[in-house]
């Protein structure tokens, strides 16, 4: 295990940026995102970003192809694939946990090519959670938030910040720093860690109802009564998709440039009502179908296909951020007859 002194942190982002481009938790105007770092931006370790760090995997917005015409031929030019390391620091566990369910909906069966460059390139530094929010309930799923697993792990701990490599990528990195570190044992890690567990099984969505869902629920819970009820109290504004660390739903769209045609795709929602719809129409026409959809896709569809593993990671996001408090927590106290 390595440490370094918070006071050089600075050092080590100037030396990271030197090689390659760096992501981290950036403030401004009070609310925090991952963003590019440069000299002078405020970086802020201490607090949950209101965006997951999925963006860093599968953007919001991405080029996929450009459409020529060369007299009686089209040209189709591939977008551009990441090439070139980079590295995102601060990765809670819960969006390091994410960051798995994706590869299991991008790189397994059908590749995705534009997600695979990515992942291939990006080094994953997370950092263990020492002041666990009310929202969080990540340890419901598996999760533990002070070991947050990633290519390094991170740790701060009093005026230090430790490194402990995970991966291959992990070790090359540490390694590629090393003159910046300091050797050190694990004792400062170890306390913090057990302070972090004791402060988690304190908080007050530890222990929800999740016997009542997974792949084998589907019959149980499909025409259940307080699916319209539930519906009826939310307002279909999607909040709850684009905080969201594993929702992976995106349109396809093409548009007419100067020089031809430019085919993208962008984050789409299951909420929405125009989502996958086609010359027939929808198939979940009524608002409360695609409600529905969304959270048995989290609690019973995605772990039906994926060895009982849910699609939800416990980040509170959407606990925090829904407009009528309305979210994935209320769905299965509800429907987990624990209300």
């Amino acid at each position: 295990m390595k440490k370094l002194a918070l006071s050089n942190l600075n050092s080590l982002y100037n030396a990271i940026n030197e090689k390659m481009k760096l992501y981290l938790p950036i403030e401004i105007s009070g609310a925090v995102n991952f963003g590019e770092w440069s000299e002078g931006v405020n970086v802020n370790l201490n607090k949950m970003t209101i965006k997951s760090a999925k963006d860093a995997f599968f953007p919001q917005c991405e080029d996929l192809s450009n459409f020529k015409k060369d007299g009686k031929h089209i040209i189709v030019e591939q977008g551009d694939l990441v090439s070139e390391n980079f590295v995102i620091f601060g990765v809670r566990a819960c969006d390091v946990r994410a960051f798995h369910i994706l590869d299991t909906v991008f790189l397994e069966g059908f590749l995705d090519t534009f997600y695979e460059a990515r992942r291939k390139h990006g080094i994953v530094i997370s950092l263990s959670c020492t002041k666990p929010e009310e929202s969080c309930f990540c340890t419901n799923f598996g999760i533990d938030p002070a070991q947050p697993k990633g290519d390094v792990e991170s740790y701060i701990v009093g005026d230090y910040i430790y490194f402990n490599p995970v991966t291959d990528k992990g070790v090359e990195f540490i390694n590629m720093f090393g003159t910046l570190f300091a050797e050190c044992d694990e004792k400062a890690v170890n306390d913090s860690k057990a302070k972090t567990k004791e402060i988690v099984s304190k908080l007050p969505l530890n222990n929800l109802p999740l016997n009542e869902f997974g792949g084998d629920k589907l019959d149980a819970l499909f025409n259940r009564p307080e699916w319209q009820g539930l519906s009826e109290s939310c307002i279909g504004c999607g909040t709850c998709t684009y905080v969201c660390p594993t929702c992976q739903c995106y349109d396809v769209r093409d548009y007419k440039t100067n020089s031809g045609i430019k085919r993208f795709r962008c984050w789409d929602s299951c909420m929405r009502k125009d989502f996958t719809m086609m010359a027939h129409g929808t198939n979940r026409p009524s608002h409360m179908q695609r409600f529905r959809q969304r959270f048995m896709h989290k609690l019973v569809y995605h772990p039906a296909n994926h060895n009982g593993e849910y699609s939800c990671v416990g980040c509170g996001r959407c606990v925090a951020k829904c407009p009528v408090s309305m979210n994935i927590v209320k769905v299965m106290k509800t429907l987990g007859g624990n209300k």
